[in-house]
C-alpha cells in the first residue's frame, strides 16, 4: 500500500518519525509536505495530499499540523475526500470501518509519537465495512455534489 504524507512546519519532526514507522511496516511513503521548520501554511500541504489521494497516486494519506484540524479541513475541501481528525485509535478505526475515510489527520502538539503509531495502525489495518455504511457515505458524497453545483 502506498501512503501519502503531508505536514506544515510544526509537523516536520513527527512526519519523519511516522515515515520511518510506516516504512518499517512495509508501506511505501510519498512525501507531500514540507521538510522545513520555517513557518508555512497547512492548506497548501493538505490540498497537495488530498489531490494525490483523489487522483489515486496514493492509496491513503496522513496529514499532520499543530492540531490536525487545519490540515484536515483543507483536505476535506478536495472533491471526493473524507479526511478525519483523530487523537485516539477508536475514532481512527471507525473512520475507516463506517466512513471509509482515506486521510487520517492529527496534531503533533496534541499527541505523542507512540499514540500516533497506535492511531495509524488502526487506520491502516481497518477496512470499510460497507452495507448500511455505504449508503451513508454515498449520502455524504451526495451533499458534496449538490453543493458543488451551486
Amino acid at each position: 500500500m502506498k501512503i501519502g504524507i503531508a505536514n506544515d512546519h510544526s509537523g516536520v519532526e513527527m512526519k519523519n518519525e511516522v515515515v520511518e514507522y510506516l516504512k518499517s511496516k512495509g508501506y511505501e511513503v510519498v512525501n507531500y509536505g514540507t521538510d522545513s521548520t520555517e513557518s508555512t501554511d497547512y492548506p497548501i500541504w493538505g490540498e497537495k495530499l488530498a489531490n494525490a489521494v483523489a487522483a489515486g497516486e496514493v492509496d491513503r494519506g496522513i496529514g499532520i499540523c499543530g492540531t490536525g484540524v487545519g490540515i484536515g479541513l483543507a483536505c476535506n475541501k478536495v472533491a471526493g475526500i473524507r479526511a478525519c481528525i483523530c487523537s485516539e485509535p477508536y475514532s481512527a478505526k471507525y473512520s475507516r470501518l463506517h466512513n471509509n475515510c482515506q486521510i487520517l489527520c492529527f496534531g503533533d502538539r496534541v499527541i505523542g509519537i507512540e499514540l500516533a503509531k497506535m492511531i495509524i495502525d488502526e487506520f491502516m489495518t481497518t477496512e470499510f465495512e460497507g452495507g448500511r455504511h455505504e449508503r451513508r457515505v454515498n449520502e455524504i458524497m451526495d451533499i458534496e455534489r449538490r453543493n458543488r453545483e451551486k
